[in-house]
């Protein structure tokens, strides 16, 4: 009897990769307000300039901070729903067609399928549960006993070492009988370490390209 493939794990980044640029700021102009989206950005420019160009630890507490200022005390339940929205509608307005294809390629060859982004767990959820994926993976939003926002982070940004984490969590909650193959796909310095932790990692150029990190037969209708 041969014996069985191993697993195989697809992880994909939201924002450049399965979608058109950022969605963060545009997310919290749709809950927050364009107005008072835009003012916060402005009275924070300096640290979000700095968190830009040093990317790490700059840039994730210049996101923190935005999000104290637009999010704090938000009602749980009523940010879902607005933020449900928001997804549904830039899924369909930013999606990339040949990355949102190879993710259903992946999910046609029984693989299974999480997205892994810096985007608040929030709305990646449901981008993710649109996409038909298995998991989703993103920035956790910290909420006080009463249902509302604190404005903080449930943990950590999910950028850089911390995406390479919440995979390797992901991967062992599944209980595979052993370590799957993984795919990665991103496009920024941020995937980075997700890239490094796959067995075959994919950088999403522009015009939602995909170049192999390593040589790789490229898949059926790409």
């Amino acid at each position: 009897m041969a014996d069985s493939p191993p697993p195989v794990v697809a992880a994909f980044d939201l924002d450049g990769t399965l979608t058109e640029g950022g969605s963060v700021f545009a997310w919290l102009r749709f809950v927050a307000g364009t107005s008072r989206a835009n003012r916060a950005a402005l009275r924070l420019a300096v640290p979000l300039i700095i968190g830009a160009i040093r990317s790490g630890r700059s840039a994730d507490n210049a996101k923190e901070r935005l999000f104290h200022a637009l999010l704090r005390g938000r009602d749980l339940g009523e940010l879902t729903a607005s933020s449900r929205a928001f997804a549904l509608e830039h899924l369909a307005s930013e999606g990339r067609p040949p990355i949102v294809a190879r993710l259903a390629w992946h999910l046609e060859q029984g693989h299974d399928v999480v997205v892994v982004s810096a985007s608040p767990q929030i709305y990646v959820d449901v981008i993710a549960e649109a996409l038909h994926a298995h998991g989703a993976l993103g920035t956790r939003l910290a909420i006080d006993a009463r249902g509302k926002l604190t404005g903080g982070y449930l943990g950590r940004n999910c950028r850089g070492s911390e995406k390479m984490h919440r995979l390797d969590e992901w991967i062992e909650q599944r209980h595979y009988p052993e370590g799957p193959v993984v795919y990665a796909y991103g496009n920024s310095r941020g995937d980075r370490r997700l890239l490094s932790r796959a067995t075959y990692p994919f950088n999403v150029g522009q015009l939602g390209r995909i170049g192999s990190l390593r040589r790789f037969p490229r898949f059926t209708g790409e």
